[in-house]
């Protein structure tokens, strides 16, 4: 008998708790643009949940964040509608991840009911890409063969996807293509360099995005064509000639030698 009314007890108290404390298991997904202006509808939580506007205030509807004191979203409680509450810049909460998802948490009280709320940002194509540099400068000797390659560093884009670097184009010119590898750049010699025709030269190198409207990035590569061969002689020669002969002058061209004295 006593272990009849203990239950029944029991019973009751789980009764009254299941109607103090209805947790709802569905959730609520919602897709929307990074850089949404403040107040822009992102959806309409009351028809959403089929409640009438009204419920939602006489029920204290309130939005908490998940984990951080920042809420991205919040209830117009004269429409039921669900707003952006503040700037939400993908790049800097989601970084290159490729997916990113704010979770937000829906309390109504009388009885208390959670709803979670996950809010899908899409990027945008925001940002443009970048070289680390705007302009570099290698030396090539003279002598390179044709098809000799030299590495440039890749572009970054803070976008992600098809927003993120998409291609590069070189600037057509007499001497460079460009082969594109994955993330390998490199400048491939196609015609032979020749210094007396053209000592230093700037190539142009665009990285451009998938994005609309398309974003695009410039690097200047300064080429300066060197003699290695005809410079390392020189000074080899010059060097003897200290040694051998103690002050001297050298100088020496691809025809001839000349040494003159320095008294």
């Amino acid at each position: 008998m006593m272990g009849s009314k203990i239950f029944g007890f029991h019973s009751r108290q789980f009764s009254f708790l299941l109607l103090l404390f209805h947790v709802a298991h569905g959730d609520m997904s919602y897709s929307l643009p990074e850089e949404m202006k403040r107040g822009s509808i992102i959806g309409n939580i009351a028809k959403d949940l089929g409640m009438k506007t009204g419920a939602l205030s006489s029920r204290r509807a309130r939005i908490d964040a998940d984990g951080t004191d920042k809420r991205y979203c919040d209830i117009n409680m004269n429409n039921g509608e669900l707003i952006v509450a503040d700037r939400i810049d993908r790049e800097g909460l989601c970084g290159e991840k490729a997916s990113c998802i704010l979770k937000h948490e829906l309390v109504l009280g009388n009885p208390l009911e959670l709803h979670r709320i996950s809010l899908h940002i899409q990027d945008i194509n925001d940002n443009a890409p970048q070289f680390n540099e705007e302009r570099i400068n290698i030396e090539i000797r003279e002598s390179a063969g044709r098809g000799a390659r030299f590495v440039i560093e890749e572009a970054h884009d803070a976008d992600v996807g098809q927003n993120s670097v998409q291609q590069y184009n070189l600037k057509k010119n007499e001497n460079f293509i460009l082969s594109v590898n994955g993330n390998t750049i490199e400048l491939v010699l196609e015609k032979e360099l020749d210094r007396e025709k053209q000592q230093e030269m700037n190539l142009i190198l665009t990285a451009l995005d998938g994005g609309s409207p398309q974003r695009s990035g410039t690097l200047v590569i300064h080429v300066t064509v060197i003699r290695f061969l005809y410079t390392h002689l020189a000074n080899l020669f010059f060097s003897l000639c200290r040694k051998m002969f103690g002050n001297c002058c050298f100088f020496l061209s691809p025809w001839c030698y000349v040494v003159s004295w320095l008294w």
